[in-house]
């Protein structure tokens, strides 16, 4: 099971949303990681059909989706960031409603729908209206509707917009026993939704993919590039107005631990840190780096290794 971005891009006018992506996603979990404007949700709205893309391609299994059409859908789930729902409706004569327009059979649907409501934590909630759920029940319910044809493709936009912790932590196991046999491309700009879950990760920067790899092989370009340095706390906010600062803790007699990413040390005294995601992800974003809003030019920047997506 495959799939496949061939030189995926589209543009609107001159302003290009998302420039020549290329990868391949087998089965597992693929974390999509960029700030707000990157891109991600292009690129997800492409990989479902949804948008048709200015010129490349999306391919399943060698075919192009385009030509697949009804076959496509049928075996695709997919989360929007903003899914439409009936807010008269029950959760669960909603998800049946959706089961009846994806071909499956009322017992069968009533089955899972209640299935998928336990499993998003929304048993004993089934009869309340929609309309009464607050936003993270809400988000909770559009997760259950995208998994509910059991799809080999799954695509979900900014799943944890409006969940606590806990329930982000529910949402993270969720995806992890779905993802076994299926594509899970997960879009979203919330590091730890992806860090433990995420068998490889993808990071866009204005519509360019600019860094791919298992979680540990990417963390492993930050090294070299994370500081810690103990600063009186009187300038912490000086510091944190010229540094990319991913961590402040307060010690006694009035000092903070700072940790910050950088080519080099910036603040005397500065410590080499073990590097983690979160400090790669600030990195590639930090303001100023290159790139900023230009894909060409995003595309063309990189660590000092030499690397390019």
């Amino acid at each position: 099971m495959e799939l496949v971005f061939d030189r995926l891009t589209k543009e609107y006018g001159a302003k290009i949303a998302v420039d020549r992506v290329c990868a391949t996603l087998g089965p597992g979990v693929h974390g999509l990681l960029g700030a707000n404007g990157a891109g991600k949700t292009t690129l997800m709205r492409m990989a479902c059909g949804v948008l048709r893309p200015t010129s490349g391609e999306v391919r399943f299994d060698g075919a192009p989706i385009e030509r697949m059409g009804g076959d496509y859908r049928a075996l695709l789930g997919y989360l929007p960031q903003d899914f439409g729902y009936y807010p008269e409706f029950t959760a669960l004569d909603f998800m049946e409603y959706l089961a009846a327009l994806k071909g499956i059979g009322r017992r069968a649907a009533r089955e899972r729908s209640l299935e998928l409501l336990a499993a998003v934590g929304l048993s004993g909630e089934e009869r309340r209206r929609i309309r009464t759920f607050s936003g993270g029940m809400k988000q909770r319910l559009g997760i259950a509707q995208a998994v509910l044809n059991d799809p080999a493709v799954l695509v979900l936009d900014e799943p944890t917009a409006g969940l606590d912790p806990k329930e982000r932590v529910r949402f993270r196991n969720l995806i992890a026993s779905f993802a076994q046999d299926k594509v899970v491309l997960l879009s979203t700009h919330i590091v730890s939704d992806v860090e433990s879950i995420a068998d490889d990760i993808l990071m866009m920067r204005a519509g360019a993919l600019v860094l791919s790899g298992r979680p540990g092989e990417l963390v492993s370009k930050a090294e070299g590039r994370v500081w810690e340095a103990v600063v009186p706390a009187g300038r912490v906010e000086e510091l944190e107005a010229s540094l990319t600062v991913s961590n402040v803790r307060h010690l006694e007699g009035g000092r903070a631990l700072l940790r910050y990413v950088a080519d080099e040390p910036k603040v005397p005294g500065s410590a080499p840190a073990e590097p983690t995601l979160e400090d790669l992800y600030l990195y590639v974003f930090r303001d100023g780096a290159a790139g900023a809003g230009s894909p060409r030019a995003a595309r063309g920047a990189h660590f000092k290794e030499g690397y390019h997506a």
